[in-house]
């Protein structure tokens, strides 16, 4: 994928709002959109867990949207989150982060065991090569991963978003995901790259 060195309109719009990424406008739409948290409240408070967390945008927007509203977010990423925004969020009680391998057994087990989860939400990518063919399976694979996570430590009616790289057999990760939750939806924000090929994949009522 391209490298991009210009910050755009989106971009400048999160730094000016205090996020260190754009990708904060794509969750906040789909959030909007599809009152992706709203419809997975329940009386115990929200159990979020956020796969490729860095640089901490969507960590960042839940924290923010659910201010004293109970909450326990977990987050994880191989790499640690930018500080430059959080204002000391990411130092509250209530949040927990890993910086680690989400796709590795020992970690995959901690995860689970601070389950089970009212949302699933991830945003995270391969590091990329530039050919499309393996990026797109890269992608495929965290996506099928969180998927899995889904599956395991879910709660029913929970919601879960994922980021996909379009091509390759996504087909079927759609058709897998329709086996588990009683709404799915293919959905690209407008703070996406006009020149991107990522998605998201949008999983609402899980079954």
């Amino acid at each position: 994928m391209a490298l991009y060195k210009k910050p755009d309109f989106w971009s400048l719009k999160a730094q000016k709002e205090g996020y260190p990424a754009r990708s904060i406008y794509k969750l906040k739409e789909i959030d909007e959109k599809f009152t992706f948290f709203a419809s997975s409240r329940n009386q115990g408070g929200q159990r979020i867990l956020d796969l490729g967390a860095a640089p901490g945008s969507w960590s960042l927007y839940v924290l923010r949207r659910y201010g004293s509203q109970p909450l326990c977010l977990t987050a994880i990423d191989l790499l640690t989150l930018s500080r430059r925004f959080d204002g000391g969020l990411f130092d509250r009680e209530d949040f927990f982060f890993i910086q680690g391998d989400f796709t590795s057994e020992a970690v995959r087990a901690e995860l689970e065991n601070r389950g089970p989860y009212t949302a699933l939400i991830s945003d995270a990518a391969p590091g990329t090569t530039g050919t499309r063919t393996v990026d797109t399976l890269r992608s495929l694979a965290l996506a099928e991963e969180a998927l899995g996570y889904a599956k395991r430590c879910l709660s029913p009616g929970g919601n879960m978003v994922i980021k996909v790289f379009q091509g390759g057999d996504t087909a079927a990760l759609l058709k897998e995901m329709r086996t588990c939750f009683n709404s799915v939806k293919s959905f690209k924000p407008a703070a996406c790259r006009d020149n991107s090929f990522e998605t998201y994949y949008i999983g609402l009522g899980k079954k």
